[in-house]
């Protein structure tokens, strides 16, 4: 085993630039090495220490102001029942979002037009965060109308899905907007432990995207798929998308941002979105 010892330490002195090394190193480094493997010289060559986060990712990329949390569902439904399902959501979800006993309240209802077809996308708004999700969970239970609703929807559903969301602190706020508009939703998946990379990067680039009023909003998960997020953009028509989007590559900085933040995704994906008769987003 010594050559082999020898070999190694000679390799390392090499990297770190040192002086040949002579027996008595041979021995001392041999002595050291079998006290203890975990905390050798020879280890801490190629382990980098890294000091643990104190906060959550919630904590450190979310709005402090206010506890808004955002719920978005997706409902594949079957191509036959399209007109049926939003006959039927236009009629009963405005009066949930109306009814002050609910904190809840519709952000935007679309169809996807470009990218997974027959499907529906609803965003909520809870206000007061998670007790307030409880507190309107509970109350549906009871809520007649609403189970029926549920009732009829699931005859007309393929599958469905849904998440909870965060808003990034350095997006705006979805706000009620006249149309009409198309809305993209760009979908993120990152590699885990990237968010606050990401979150750097964006919380510096928005601002090349807001001169057309562009920007909706910008949300990370909570639960469901984790290390997600979802931006939302509205645009006149698909020919002001190109337009806008061509015109960030001109902003000096923006470039900077696509080479930053590219490597951290996994997967992405786009939908083209127009928006139900009920959506506050038009």
């Amino acid at each position: 085993m010594a050559p082999r010892l020898c070999s190694i330490s000679a390799a390392a002195r090499r990297l770190l630039g040192g002086p040949r090394p002579g027996a008595g190193d041979f021995a001392a480094a041999a002595r050291f090495y079998s006290k203890d493997n975990e905390s050798s010289w020879f280890r801490s060559l190629f382990v980098h220490k890294v000091d643990p986060r104190k906060d959550a990712h919630s904590t450190l990329l979310s709005k402090k102001e206010t506890s808004n949390l955002y719920k978005i569902q997706f409902h594949n439904v079957k191509p036959e029942c399209l007109d049926a399902y939003n006959s039927l959501t236009e009629a009963v979800l405005p009066k949930l979002h109306l009814d002050e006993d609910y904190p809840c309240s519709l952000v935007g209802n679309w169809n996807t037009w470009y990218g997974e077809q027959d499907q529906a996308v609803h965003l909520w708004r809870f206000s007061g965060g998670y007790p307030a999700l409880m507190d309107c969970m509970n109350k549906l239970k009871s809520n007649k109308e609403y189970l029926e609703f549920r009732k009829e929807r699931s005859q007309m559903l393929l599958s469905r899905r849904n998440q909870m969301l965060l808003e990034f602190s350095f997006w705006n706020e979805p706000q009620p907007r006249a149309g009409p508009n198309i809305y993209e939703l760009r979908t993120y998946k990152l590699k885990p432990g990237t968010m606050i990379e990401w979150g750097n990067n964006w919380a510096r680039a928005i601002k090349y995207r807001q001169e057309n009023q562009e920007a909706v909003g910008g949300f990370f998960s909570q639960i469901g798929e984790l290390y997600v997020v979802h931006h939302l953009w509205a645009y006149k028509d698909l020919q002001s998308r190109e337009e806008t989007r061509n015109a960030a590559w001109r902003k000096r900085g923006w470039d900077e941002n696509v080479y930053y933040t590219v490597p951290l995704v996994r997967h992405m994906e786009s939908r083209i979105m127009i928006p139900l008769k009920i959506s506050p987003l038009q």
